[in-house]
């Protein structure tokens, strides 16, 4: 399958229809596209590090989507292998990936999320509306974990899996029920406390805003 190289809205347009852009074979983005209408890949998505991709309709591709940055569709995002993102993954509709969904920070989608694999998010995670989570591995997030309905972890139907691959860890649930797999709620992580290098700049910053309050009123 052939590799596209695009690196500005000029490669882009080489591949619109009347429905969006529609690229017959693997995308590799060079730059952060954002555009209306939908972007459909036969192969893999992948967008370099640091950048990012939005659509103002769905996303789907064949194979992967690996983004450096965030990834997000007014729609679904719908892909057969896996999702990953080094920031978020938003999408006004459903989430769905045959392999694993991962972001650095969150993912929340407006209908379902759905994984063959596990879902993981370094914050939280949200499916939107009456609306669940179902992922055929664990399910994991730092903070909260919201959802209509259920949430199903480890439904794996491909092999033996153990109880730490159906386990649902979060720092708080919000919403509906496990429907299957072992719930393990551990707390909003606490703001971090100060240390002695925090404090040893409140002084000097309090005296220059007290002196930039006496010079406006000199003015």
């Amino acid at each position: 399958m052939k590799t596209y190289i695009i690196k500005n809205e000029k490669d882009l347009l080489k591949f619109k229809d009347e429905y969006g852009y529609k690229i017959d074979g693997n995308a590799e983005f060079e730059y952060s596209a954002d555009f209306t209408g939908r972007l459909l890949v036969d192969g893999y998505l992948y967008i370099k590090a640091g950048e990012y991709i939005k659509a103002g309709e769905y996303i789907e591709a064949g194979g992967y989507i690996k983004a450096g940055g965030y990834i997000e569709a007014g729609e679904s995002i719908e892909v057969g292998g896996y999702i990953e993102a080094g920031r978020s993954i938003k999408a006004g509709r459903s989430i769905k990936a045959g392999g694993s969904i991962e972001a650095g920070w969150s993912i929340e989608a407006g209908w379902s999320i759905e994984a063959g694999w596990s879902i993981e998010a370094g914050e939280s995670i949200k499916a939107g509306g009456s609306y669940g989570i179902v992922a055929g591995l664990s399910i994991t997030c730092k903070t909260t974990l919201t959802f209509g309905l259920k949430a199903f972890a480890g439904i794996c139907s491909w092999r033996t899996i153990s109880d730490e691959e159906k386990t649902i860890t979060c720092g708080k649930m919000i919403g509906g029920v496990v429907e299957y797999g072992i719930l393990k709620e551990l707390g909003i992580p606490e703001d971090k406390p100060k240390t002695s290098l925090d404090n040893m700049f409140d002084e000097p910053i309090k005296q220059v805003e007290a002196l930039l309050e006496t010079l406006k009123s000199l003015k």
